[in-house]
């Protein structure tokens, strides 16, 4: 089998390669891939079975963010120099220190709080939604949903949520043609980005409130406070990943719903199924498809010897669908459980600080919408994003009866 487990214009037009990780899991589970010269970057290792991606995971002193950054794409030196301060591209101690300061924000108890308000914000987009002729699940429900939870989490006015989604489209979508923008037209979004965290620290001095933004400009119980660059890339970073990750696991789970009627008809039934449902989606969609490693000495895996210095890249979308962890992987099951899928990475000091606010996005959301619009259904093609790191969808029509 010919192997192109990274081909953008093969996400676009299908989305994940499934069959071709599927022959890797198989045969080759850490596997050579031949880099290109003409794309500008390197040849990699591709690590697809779920114990593995575990194992890289959680071994950040063999496997750094930091070396060469965690994203796919290559940058010269002096762009990886500015990009480490993101608690993304960093390993331990660094990033230890740094996510214990933003983790205040986002303790399970914290996140718990925000259910009725969320619920609150669901209803209102599907009040919108039923009033609308064409209607795009992105734009007027996955999309907004995140949106309006990032303004509640940093006390920014939801009147902001427009610009916040127009900075994530230009920060994320270099490679697809709707989004495409230059090196600099990414970077200019992202010093936009930066200036509107400043803004909202400085208020927040002035004004504190009960909001994550107070929170995070404060000292610790240690008296260890975020300084202003960490800050402000901390915004960058839930920004991008905050609004990505919970649109396109929305949508993708809606597509699924639409593929899979008689798993809708089960949520229908019985909506306290959508606990259990956020969690088939997040491993069936896979909303982030893949990171990237530096290995930082000679180490092995299964065997295959990697060199220090190697590219190592691991695939959540493979590992969610092995057959050594799940019963029927490719088979779309709302009661699954346990589901120990890594959607939101596989442990360790990268595991996602966001993913209890993305699972209770999820199911609130699909509570709602099972409740309100049982006759939801698909009313033309997705369109999908032209990405390999982001498995997203751009537009999905729907109808509501």
């Amino acid at each position: 089998m010919q192997i192109n487990v990274v081909d953008q214009d093969y996400y676009a037009r299908h989305g994940v390669p499934h069959e071709q990780l599927k022959w890797l899991r198989d045969n080759a589970p850490v596997f050579w891939h031949e880099g290109d010269a003409e794309l500008g970057w390197p040849g990699f290792w591709a690590v697809t079975k779920h114990e593995d991606v575990v194992h890289v995971s959680r071994h950040s002193d063999l496997f750094s963010s930091a070396r060469r950054l965690a994203l796919f794409n290559e940058l010269p030196e002096e762009e990886r120099e500015l990009q480490r301060m993101m608690m993304l591209n960093q390993d331990p101690p660094e990033h230890t220190r740094r996510r214990s300061l933003v983790n205040r924000g986002f303790t399970p108890r914290v996140i718990s709080l925000l259910e009725e308000h969320i619920r609150d914000i669901c209803h209102r987009l599907v009040d919108e939604a039923e009033g609308k002729s064409d209607l795009d699940f992105v734009t007027d429900i996955s999309a907004p949903l995140p949106l309006y939870v990032i303004c509640e989490l940093l006390g920014a006015p939801v009147e902001d949520r427009d610009k916040i989604f127009e900075w994530s489209n230009r920060l994320i979508g270099a490679e697809d043609p709707d989004y495409a923008t230059t090196p600099e037209e990414g970077q200019a979004a992202a010093a936009e980005v930066y200036a509107y965290a400043g803004s909202l620290a400085a208020a927040r001095r002035e004004d504190p409130r009960d909001d994550i933004v107070t929170r995070l400009i404060q000292p610790n119980e240690g008296g260890e406070v975020l300084t202003e660059d960490e800050f402000n890339l901390f915004v960058l970073l839930l920004i991008v990943a905050g609004n990505e990750t919970t649109r396109n696991a929305a949508t993708g789970g809606m597509l699924t719903f639409f593929q899979h009627p008689e798993q809708w008809a089960r949520l229908v039934a019985d909506r306290a199924m959508a606990r259990t449902a956020a969690d088939e989606i997040v491993r069936w969609v896979s909303p982030v498809n893949l990171f990237r490693r530096t290995a930082t000495a000679d180490t092995e895996i299964r065997g295959q010897k990697i060199a220090e210095g190697d590219k190592v890249v691991i695939f959540y979308a493979s590992a969610n669908r092995d057959a050594g962890v799940f019963a029927d992987p490719d088979v779309f099951d709302i009661g699954r459980d346990p589901n120990p899928q890594i959607g939101f990475g596989g442990g360790g000091a990268h595991f996602c600080l966001g993913n209890h606010l993305a699972k209770l996005e999820l199911r609130v959301l699909f509570e709602v919408l099972s409740e309100r619009f049982p006759k939801i259904g698909q009313a033309g093609e997705a369109a999908r994003l032209r990405s390999n790191f982001i498995n997203g969808i751009k537009s999905l029509p729907v109808h509501l009866r």
